[in-house]
């Protein structure tokens, strides 16, 4: 089943998560576009967390334990 999500290019928002530019956007879209023919049902704060990982706030081991944590539900 194909799912979609909410992706605004004029507001730089995923699924109402903030962007600073349109780059970021497209590229973390596309990384969850990816994960999502895989099983991955992205949530806001799931989009947040990569996106966080996208420009650096959060490093690879960070965005590790969020997963095990399953801190993106």
């Amino acid at each position: 089943m194909f799912n979609t999500i909410e992706i605004d290019r004029v507001n730089l928002t995923i699924m109402g998560v903030k962007f600073s530019d349109l780059k970021t956007l497209e590229g973390t879209a596309n990384a969850i576009g990816s994960n999502m023919f895989e099983g991955f049902k992205p949530t806001p704060k799931g989009v947040e967390i990569i996106r966080d990982y996208v420009i650096g706030k959060i490093t690879l081991t960070e965005l590790v334990a969020f997963a095990k944590q399953k801190a993106y539900v």
